[in-house]
């Protein structure tokens, strides 16, 4: 920046402060023009962007923006879709448990309790616990949040193990209790002590939307330690509490609701009158403005087929519905739009495989799986899944059916279907081959349990040994022991595998197409 003629003058007489001046302005100006996102001017007019907490946002919007969003999947099909499609990638069958205490009695032992009580687990008794993790995942993205009660019971209720999980929706947390309480505070039902560990759970006896409950139990709550209570939500910022999945695009999907609903309308009002017959008088015409069917009856609402008749009516003019354009376009990019905001690939939200190859699929479904991941290891399995194990086997050691609290545990999420299952077969093989993974890992990636399966294989060698039956590579083909036919694939010339893979590999059948 060149010195203007007002720090010529001052540099004449003071040119140190001259110099000052300049720099100072420079600094200025390099500051102003730093983010262009952060100017203020006619373009950014009316962009509201507070610097408020994620809790004070949470506090005011979070009850609206959880009743709109449940609304939204009751009602409306895309977002019933996008909470159907990420509740089936992150639980599918399941997030199955496995004790890896390395003591294998003992694994075997807490395995095949677990298994047991899993079908004893909910307080409601309708659901399994793979059924419950359903439940609880789908509160979790259309509510924002849900809650996970332990329910300890009595050795006399013969359950297998004296504990069950009770689910409770978002709106039994008492969100106006908020604010200090003696050396800690109140975020909106949730109790931190003075370093800032949850304390407690103030929570309503009934759900304040249920009217014979909230008239039984008035709005009143009471806090329950924290440590009985699993708290399960997305953690953008370090909020206290969460919010729906598909908040970002609750207003495209009601707009894409109005759109559709009076283009409808316009179409069906369009579609209803077939004719209307006009009187050629124009004297006649200024005298009957109103409209009559055939019978004389005054029309006052349209009907498929209608043909009306003015007073003194001499001519007839037919209907001519006008088409409309860009009506797919428009709903091609909102669904656009609605399956960014939900982190679905817009070809799982709608079902639409027009516009994809077997390339361009697979790549979508990989960084999909990615994100999947992410939420099973990362949110799923350390908010529920482990809090749950640790009050099993805490529940199973005081009934004295297991002799340790803690038991190590490994999960297995389920396993996500191939796109092509021979190349990932494959791919596997070579891995379990090269040592760069187990063959438990691979059994594990399936979602089974690797000591089931390979306790399985082992049961079926031994039924096939006692039969006297081998299975050749052709699965089409068992032979007896001591058959003279060769179980070499190699010596098999209709066993050409590469052929037969090279003929259906999808890759090559895209660069055909």
């Amino acid at each position: 920046m060149s010195a203007n003629w007002f720090d010529r003058a001052i540099a004449s007489v003071a040119p140190r402060a001259a110099a000052r001046r300049v720099l100072a302005r420079q600094a200025f100006e390099t500051l102003t023009r730093g983010y262009d996102g952060a100017a203020k001017g006619r373009r950014t007019d009316g962009w509201r962007a507070p610097g408020s907490s994620a809790d004070t946002e949470i506090g005011v919007a979070g009850a609206l923006l959880r009743d709109r969003m449940r609304d939204l999947v009751r009602n409306n099909p895309h977002a019933a879709k996008a909470v159907a499609v990420l509740v089936n990638n992150i639980i599918g069958a399941g997030i199955m448990p496995r004790a890896a205490s390395g003591n294998e009695a003992l694994d075997r032992k807490v395995d095949a309790l677990f298994e047991r009580w899993t079908a004893d687990c909910d307080a409601d008794d309708q659901l399994d616990f793979y059924g419950l993790q359903t439940l609880i995942c789908r509160e979790m993205i259309e509510a924002g949040e849900v809650l996970v009660r332990r329910r300890l019971r009595r050795a006399s209720d013969g359950l297998s193990v004296p504990l069950q999980l009770q689910v409770l929706e978002a709106d039994f947390l008492d969100a106006s209790k908020s604010g200090a309480l003696g050396a800690g505070r109140l975020v909106q039902g949730i109790e931190f002590d003075p370093v800032g560990k949850r304390r407690a759970y103030w929570l309503h006896a009934e759900h304040p939307g249920d009217v014979y409950g909230s008239l039984q139990n008035g709005l009143q709550s009471r806090p329950v330690p924290a440590t009985e209570i699993a708290h399960i939500y997305e953690k953008q910022r370090t909020q206290a509490r969460g919010v729906p999945w598909g908040a970002p695009v609750i207003r495209s999907l009601r707009d894409l609701d109005d759109y559709e609903v009076a283009e409808l309308v316009r179409k069906k009002t369009e579609a209803c009158v077939t004719a209307i017959v006009f009187g050629d008088d124009e004297a006649q015409q200024g005298i009957a403005p109103a409209v009559v069917d055939a019978d004389g009856n005054r029309v006052e609402q349209f009907e498929p087929g209608l043909i009306a008749y003015a007073r003194g009516g001499k001519d007839i003019r037919f209907n001519q519905p006008s088409a409309t354009g860009g009506y797919g376009e428009y709903k091609r990019a909102s669904l656009h739009t609605i399956s960014a905001g939900f982190r679905v690939p817009y070809e799982l939200l709608t079902g639409d495989l027009s516009q994809v190859n077997y390339s361009s699929i697979r790549a979508g479904l990989v960084e999909f799986r990615r994100q999947i991941d992410a939420v099973q290891w990362q949110l799923f399995i350390p908010m529920f899944c482990a809090p749950v194990w640790r009050w099993f086997t805490e529940a199973a050691w005081a009934a004295g059916q297991i002799p340790s609290p803690t038991v190590p545990v490994e999960w297995s999420p389920p396993k996500f279907e191939a796109v092509d299952p021979q190349k990932d077969a494959m791919a596997n093989l070579l891995s379990i081959r090269s040592g760069t993974m187990t063959l438990a890992e691979v059994i594990a990636r399936q979602g089974r349990n690797p000591d089931a399966v390979l306790a399985e294989i082992a049961a079926t060698n031994a039924k096939l040994d006692a039969l006297g039956l081998v299975l050749d590579s052709d699965p089409r083909r068992v032979t007896k022991t001591g058959s003279a036919q060769s179980n070499d694939p190699a010596a098999d010339p209709t066993n050409d595998l590469s052929a037969d893979a090279d003929a259906t590999d999808p890759a090559q059948a895209d660069q055909q197409d």
